[in-house]
């Protein structure tokens, strides 16, 4: 039995702990500084540990004891908490939207000999999974496309959204420029441009919009069209870019009576209450990633569509479910020995290892979470 330990006692960090608990495959500990969320999780039999991991020193005491670590912090502390737990020598699967370089922490894995999974979650995660698997299979990838989006099943006024994971991630994916990729050549547009209207089955009309998804697709693939896009109902990219054109999502402080206050930080304070999602709110995941490209001389399409719903039976929202059962797949990989690359993987590295995907793939329908394929 080894030894994981769960930095992040959220919604999607709980779910996690849960899942690797059963069975008693792992003996499994939670670190928070959320003494009420960490109760939780003790009367399900997690192991609790009380601890503040936005320093680094907090970070490597809590992990001392584990044998793998999972990293379920918000994206503003996943990347510093990522290189503690390098530099603690544990190896690693994360999910944190953090938006420094990875790779800036390659050569440390590499000296300690440790694995680290970096952006283990839906999309970025199974996304990159799909096209680093068929970048193994296909003789060469035209084209990659992910449109993805996680959405509360009541739409409610102003927003029609609510956050099925860290509400200052999502804000992040509405600032950050969007990087794509077109006839090869790497191109940078503006968060929440280009929408556009898709239908969905099971859904019906959902509008996407440009964000920041690919990440470290942009280094690691050869694919000379590549391009993510974020899905919500239809009407909520335009109050967002009212925002943006107002500067309420500027980052830059400015001077309020006599105080500096960063835009960013007041909007996010008045957001989060009302995005927060309450105890028995049902959201769904939904998701299209499209692949092309040329097998025995042909030309082919792949189409893989997710749409997942919030389990009333466990309580689990639908973005914990998608994410945190993708994380702890990859997990179970590197707990079996079955991933072994030191050093740091985006998810497309550890799809292009012959089974890993069709072992994640499996794991994650063993759980409800299936993915239809079309060719």
């Amino acid at each position: 039995m080894k030894n994981i330990t769960i930095l992040g006692a959220g919604r999607v960090g709980s779910a996690m702990a849960l899942d690797l608990a059963q069975g008693g495959e792992f003996r499994v500990t939670v670190a928070d500084r959320s003494e009420p969320a960490l109760a939780q999780l003790s009367a399900r039999g997690i192991t609790p540990l009380p601890c503040d991991l936005a320093e680094p020193a907090g970070t490597r005491a809590a992990v001392q004891g584990a044998d793998l670590v999972v990293g379920a912090v918000p994206g503003s502390m996943g990347f510093r908490t990522l290189e503690a737990v390098l530099e603690a020598g544990k190896p690693v699967v994360d999910i944190s939207f953090f938006e420094e370089d990875p790779f800036r922490l390659d050569a440390l894995a590499k000296a300690n000999d440790l694995v680290a999974i970096v952006d283990a979650g839906v999309a970025p995660g199974c996304s990159n999974l799909i096209l680093g698997d068929l970048e193994r299979r296909l003789e060469r990838v035209t084209r990659f496309q992910c449109l993805v989006g996680g959405l509360p099943v009541v739409r409610t006024w102003p927003f029609d959204y609510k956050a099925g994971f860290s509400p200052a991630d999502v804000l992040e994916e509405y600032t950050r420029p969007a990087r794509y990729v077109v006839h090869g050549e790497e191109v940078v547009r503006p968060a929440l441009s280009e929408p556009e209207l898709v239908d969905f089955p099971g859904v019906g009309t959902l509008e996407a919009f440009n964000t920041d998804g690919l990440r470290t697709l942009l280094r690691t693939s050869a694919a000379p069209n590549m391009s993510e896009k974020t899905l919500r109902y239809p009407g909520h990219a335009e109050k967002m870019r009212v925002f943006q054109a107002t500067g309420l999502l500027d980052k830059a402080p400015i001077p309020v009576g006599g105080v500096r206050v960063a835009p960013l930080d007041l909007t996010a304070r008045l957001l989060f209450p009302l995005w927060q999602m309450e105890e028995g709110d049902e959201d769904f995941t939904v998701m299209r990633v499209t692949v092309e490209g040329v097998q025995d001389g042909q030309f082919r399409r792949r189409v893989f569509q997710l749409l997942d719903h919030y389990d009333r039976a466990t309580g689990t929202t639908s973005m914990a479910r998608t994410t945190g059962y993708t994380c702890t797949a990859m997990a179970r990989l590197v707990a079996s020995g079955r991933y072994r690359r030191p050093g740091i993987s985006p998810p497309e590295f550890v799809g292009r290892e012959p089974g890993c995907w069709a072992f994640i793939r499996t794991e994650l329908a063993g759980r409800g979470v299936v993915f239809a394929e079309t060719e």
